[in-house]
């Protein structure tokens, strides 16, 4: 029995982001009021990732190759990066999961 999916990445590697990847961040952050960039440190588990927050507290993640990248993509967007780590999440993405999960869309 094979534990792995054709097609899929070798164990103990972590996919980088492809242009998907990009071009979803880029359509939130373009489609949304107030979004905020936090870099999020590479896992065991996970990729380097960005998450982006709008001003409702609705966000999105996806994979980023690195702090720099991310930096970049905040530049092109207008929008404001910060390290996770450092800052934490914000409030208002927690209020968000909240109001989500209390309407049963969670």
């Amino acid at each position: 029995m094979s534990w792995f999916r054709r097609g899929r990445s070798r164990p103990g590697t972590l996919r980088g982001p492809d242009s998907l990847d990009i071009a979803h961040l880029e359509q939130f952050a373009r489609s949304r009021r107030g979004v905020e960039a936090y870099v999020e440190p590479r896992t065991n588990v996970t990729a380097m990732t960005v998450m982006l927050v709008a001003h409702d507290g609705e966000w999105t993640r996806r994979r980023i190759s690195g702090p720099d990248d991310a930096r970049r993509l905040g530049q092109r967007l207008s929008i404001p990066v910060y390290d996770v780590a450092a800052t934490g999440y914000p409030n208002r993405m927690r209020e968000w999961n909240r109001r989500r999960k209390d309407a049963g869309q969670a």
